[in-house]
């Protein structure tokens, strides 16, 4: 794994708008962050967000349909960079309860249907055009950055090899139409492909109907285009939980291209369930 950037270097950017998810990443970008002498400024949802992030931090809890509220507060403090982490979770339009910024949002998408990565960009993009300035993750936690190679102690076995290509053509090609990040493959077979449930359903799905002997195998890499400062694959120490209780062989992600929480958790992990992590190169 690549090195964490010096907490003695300090960042061009001195503050930035943490748009926090779920999951345990936020904890590590904010600790790296405070490393660096960058003071966070962070931007929570309800039902979403761990609350413990905002102690003793400057934070707006809201909804994600409050662009215009989002906005105004993110510049009334002086933000003007900023980086999305965390998963969220897609919420209904009933949900969402959109204020009018966030109508004006969506009327100019009109009436495209988009996926995940295709409605990131539309924001990254409307974002910019109001003055900010998005970053990746690994611009402040280059730790978090899956490197080229196994995770843990365990390889794959060369009849492994085959699965692993395949599943990686096929996210190539499914990516494409903007559908998921994941496949699960088993001696040939396509047992499943992610969407809308994300990659912990799809893991369970795909255990409860895989073939007796070697298991299967999950594959997480980027999409074709996708832009690479929002939305990396990401696992962690549940991933590999998932895998080993489901009984997967192997988990493949995308070198320098993938987030991986906890990492001497997730090989700690791998190695008692006896089950591959390797990072590799898709472009090989």
């Amino acid at each position: 794994m690549p090195a964490i950037t010096e907490s003695s270097i300090k960042s061009p950017v001195q503050k930035l708008g943490v748009i926090a998810g779920g999951g345990t990443l936020p904890a590590q970008l904010l600790r790296a962050c405070e490393e660096q002498g960058i003071e966070p400024f962070i931007i929570a949802f309800d039902g979403q967000t761990d609350p413990a992030l905002l102690k003793g931090r400057c934070y707006l809890m809201t909804r994600i349909g409050a662009a215009g509220h989002i906005i105004n507060t993110l510049k009334s403090h002086g933000v003007r960079d900023l980086v999305f982490i965390g998963s969220i979770r897609r919420p209904s339009l009933k949900e969402m309860r959109p204020d009018f910024r966030t109508l004006k949002f969506f009327a100019r998408l009109a009436t495209r249907a988009l996926g995940d990565d295709g409605l990131l960009k539309a924001m990254k993009t409307e974002l910019e055009r109001d003055g900010f300035k998005l970053h990746p993750v690994q611009a402040f936690a280059g730790n978090l950055l899956a490197g080229e190679g196994p995770i843990g102690a365990l390889t794959p076995r060369d009849s492994d090899y085959e699965d692993i290509q395949r599943g990686i053509d096929i996210i190539q090609e499914i990516g494409h139409l903007d559908i998921g990040q994941a496949v699960v493959v088993q001696e040939g077979l396509v047992l499943g492909v992610e969407a809308v449930e994300g990659t912990d359903a799809l893991m369970t799905r795909c255990g409860g109907i895989k073939r007796a002997g070697r298991g299967p195998i999950l594959v997480k890499t980027t999409k074709p285009g996708q832009a690479h400062d929002l939305d990396l694959p990401t696992i962690g120490p549940n991933t590999i939980k998932l895998a080993g209780e489901h009984g997967y062989a192997g988990i493949v992600i995308e070198a320098g291209r993938t987030l991986v929480t906890e990492s001497d958790r997730v090989a700690e992990l791998a190695n008692q369930f006896k089950i591959f992590v390797i990072g590799v190169d898709v472009t090989k």
